[in-house]
């Protein structure tokens, strides 16, 4: 699992669960599961009795949703998915809330006026990462310019660090990714560049480029969930997606040359996020091609969230076809 990224912060929420409840649960992992080989393995983690089993990627939903029907007493939880089923339902974060916090740090903190994006999978997911991001620096930097580079994985190291060198050749002074391993950032540091941290806190990786971690802590939902089961209160066809208001979404460890103002600026959008007063995606929204997407001081409803294809006016370029 390694010491930073998304299946790092998801074994810290395992763990934490494992010290909230004590001797009333024992836990397995299965880690670098290939999509392909998804369904085996959740079935053998079925079949030796595990009462719920969690699954952490997206390329997992539809294996984990075929093995449900096969065992219909056994809770399955899906991270980042749509598909429920009876005994089978989706978490999922909104990672947004911290893209855009670190969008007003990146706005400010550019020199360029050109920030880089390396990208996953061209999916609402991401794309909703990516237009915050973007949306964050414009409040701070009506100049900025976003562009992105698509990797076509969730975690790669050497495609990251490649793409991360590919946006600095085009000027991109300041990074974020919507990928999982310290490589972007460790670019960022050899260019003399500035980035962020993804899934977890890497501000020992590169502490002079490191300029905040964007991270998730899936504790409190993996504790709610495990408690329903003990419970019997636990209930499938839901979709659960929490963010700063319930404490899993935060950026910390600001580096110190932030400067007071602007980490003002970033804390104060952070607070409203987390207030429920303030949400990234609120009108009016117009994509790059000059089209409103989104009317003056309307929020966007979670069905218009799951459905962003496009890319907000300020981000360079197309989004690829086919998603993942």
């Amino acid at each position: 699992m390694g010491d930073a990224g998304w299946t790092f912060q998801h074994d810290l929420g395992r763990k934490a669960a494992e010290a909230h409840f004590g001797d009333k649960l024992k836990t397995t992992f299965v880690e670098k599961v290939q999509y392909g080989d998804a369904e085996r393995v959740i079935r053998d983690l079925a079949s030796q009795g595990n009462k719920i089993i969690f699954a952490t990627s997206f390329g997992y939903m539809d294996p984990m949703l075929k093995v449900a029907g096969e065992f219909p007493d056994v809770k399955f939880e899906h991270a980042t998915g749509y598909k429920t089923a009876d005994n089978m339902r989706v978490y999922d974060s909104r990672f947004y809330h911290d893209t855009y916090v670190s969008g007003i740090i990146a706005g400010g903190m550019t020199k360029t006026n050109t920030l880089g994006f390396v990208g996953s999978f061209p999916i609402p997911e991401v794309l909703r990462n990516i237009n915050a991001f973007t949306l964050g620096a414009q409040t701070v930097n009506p100049k900025i310019k976003v562009r992105v580079v698509w990797i076509g994985s969730w975690f790669d190291p050497e495609k990251e660090g490649a793409a991360a060198q590919e946006l600095i050749n085009q000027g991109a002074d300041v990074l974020l990714q919507n990928t999982d391993s310290t490589a972007v950032l460790q670019t960022a540091a050899k260019n003399g560049k500035l980035a962020f941290g993804w899934d977890s806190d890497m501000s020992a990786v590169a502490p002079e480029a490191h300029l905040a971690s964007n991270i998730v802590d899936w504790a409190p939902y993996y504790k709610k969930s495990i408690q329903e089961v003990l419970d019997g209160t636990w209930k499938g066809n839901q979709r659960t997606i929490w963010g700063k208001p319930e404490g899993t979404n935060a950026v910390i460890k600001f580096n110190d040359k932030i400067p007071a103002d602007l980490r003002a600026k970033a804390e104060e959008a952070a607070a409203a996020i987390k207030a429920g007063t303030k949400d990234p995606f609120t009108g009016p929204i117009v994509d790059n091609t000059g089209k409103e997407r989104l009317a003056k001081d309307v929020k966007a409803e979670q069905d218009w969230k799951d459905k962003v294809d496009f890319y907000v006016k300020g981000v360079e370029g197309k989004v690829p076809a086919g998603g993942k």
